[in-house]
């Protein structure tokens, strides 16, 4: 096999491959007796029919499809063999000439590689890069702290009605009676229950279920009837209430302390104070580190200077979704991929420069810490190391989740090799200017 190599101008290789019957051929009678063994024409008992006649009917597609896979695995040797660094992957070329599968015996096949640029990111300590350090507001300490405690609290009777309190009413009419019917004013709008507020144990007043409720899944509900069963019944009623609860959370007390952190680590109200300081800056560092690596990202990026072939990449998502994407679909989002790909070149360029790696160990570190996530997403801030150990387990053995794992761990590393090469300024801002900060890099 022939392969001839033509760089094109626009950062893409041209790959001609020309393969004779020798390259194709053992390939070819391979595919044919296969053929042979299951075809089922007429007038021949299975594995009975000439060869004369599977040729005649196999031979000239066999060859068309053995011939570019002997052409196309020829190519993919040469590129290994040549060490070229690709973007995207090997297509076929819009330069192949028409081939005669009918009388010729040789054929060229021409394909086409999208070649990585060199990267070279000379960096010293002229260049900057803020890291931000998130202020906490008495007003964000407040809001962690009455979420972590309402996991805790509980509803009391009490004798007064308020735009938040749970009610127990009788819905009374002529036609039906409905006891112990829940009406919940935390999720009304503010003109709904503005004729609750202010109301205590046994006080009456006419409603409209209608009104009160927009949905009929609501009126269903509260009727304690099916959906389907709402027309006809008359909406109009006399609400009496019986039951006015609302939900406190818990005195900072011993029992809250035991129940909250069964570890003992949070004692009194000045050790958890302490506590919600300690998760609110968790969750600010978070945040700012997420917009940190943006700013390395960005810079990099800038200092790199990758000059990708556009023309080519949107030729090969094309091609690799079968038609799934309109050539108009992949232009829409194009920049944006192309932004990833070449973020990608860069971190393979330090991975492999600096010999970066990632342990198993790390993996599993950072599998935990995801796992941990998702617990204290729902409330969960105490979870068994072998309960962790097994989300994080499930977590590794996902492709994909996997996939995320290590490529989060990598760039991580890259962002800490490039850290010490640059100047690094330390700013304090508030919540808000962060938040804009935020949105501008997005």
């Amino acid at each position: 096999m022939n392969i001839v190599r033509e760089n094109l101008e626009d950062g893409t290789t041209l790959l001609k491959a020309t393969v004779a019957e020798a390259d194709y051929n053992e390939a070819v009678d391979k595919a044919l007796r296969t053929y042979k063994r299951k075809a089922n024409v007429p007038g021949f008992r299975p594995g009975m029919v000439p060869m004369s006649i599977i040729n005649k009917m196999y031979r000239k597609g066999v060859v068309a499809e053995e011939a570019y896979r002997a052409a196309s695995n020829g190519c993919f040797d040469y590129i290994e063999k040549e060490k070229l660094t690709l973007v995207g992957d090997m297509i076929p070329s819009e330069k192949q000439q028409p081939l005669d599968f009918e009388n010729s015996t040789e054929y060229e096949f021409a394909f086409e590689v999208g070649l990585a640029p060199e990267i070279n990111i000379p960096l010293s300590k002229k260049d900057k890069v803020k890291k931000y350090t998130i202020a906490i507001e008495d007003k964000m300490r407040e809001g962690y702290r009455s979420n972590f405690t309402r996991r805790f609290g509980k509803l009391v009777d009490v004798d007064t009605v308020e735009k938040e309190d749970a009610l127990n009413v009788t819905l009374d009419q002529p036609e039906m009676k409905i006891e112990e019917a829940y009406v919940g004013l935390i999720g009304m709008s503010d003109a709904a229950r503005k004729p609750f507020l202010g109301k205590k144990v046994g006080d009456t007043m006419e409603v409209n279920v209608n009104e009160l409720y927009p949905t009929p899944a609501q009126r269903a509900a509260i009727l304690q009837v099916k959906e389907d069963e709402l027309e006809g019944i008359n909406p109009k009623f006399t609400l009496t209430i019986t039951k006015i609860r609302r939900f406190t959370e818990p005195e900072l007390n011993d029992e809250f302390f035991k129940m909250a952190f069964p570890e003992g680590n949070v004692k009194n109200a000045d050790e958890f104070a302490q506590y919600i300081d300690s998760q609110i800056s968790r969750d600010l560092s978070r945040e700012s580190d997420f917009l940190f690596t943006l700013d390395i990202r960005r810079m990099l990026l800038d200092k790199a200077n990758l000059a990708l072939p556009d023309a080519f990449l949107k030729r090969w998502l094309f091609t690799i979704n079968e038609g799934k994407f309109s050539l108009e679909e992949i232009e829409k989002d194009f920049d944006k991929f192309l932004e990833m790909m070449k973020w990608n070149l860069i971190q393979k360029h330090y991975v492999n420069e600096l010999k970066l790696e990632v342990t198993p160990e790390e993996a599993t570190q950072e599998a935990k810490a995801l796992a941990m996530q998702q617990f204290a997403y729902y409330g969960m801030n105490q979870v068994a190391d072998d309960m962790l150990a097994n989300y994080a387990k499930s977590i590794l053995e996902n492709k994909e989740e996997s996939r995320k794992v290590y490529e989060k761990l990598f760039e991580r590393k890259v962002i800490d090799a490039v850290v010490p090469q640059i100047t690094v300024t330390d700013t304090t801002v508030t919540p808000e200017e962060f938040a804009k900060l935020a949105e501008k890099a997005q």
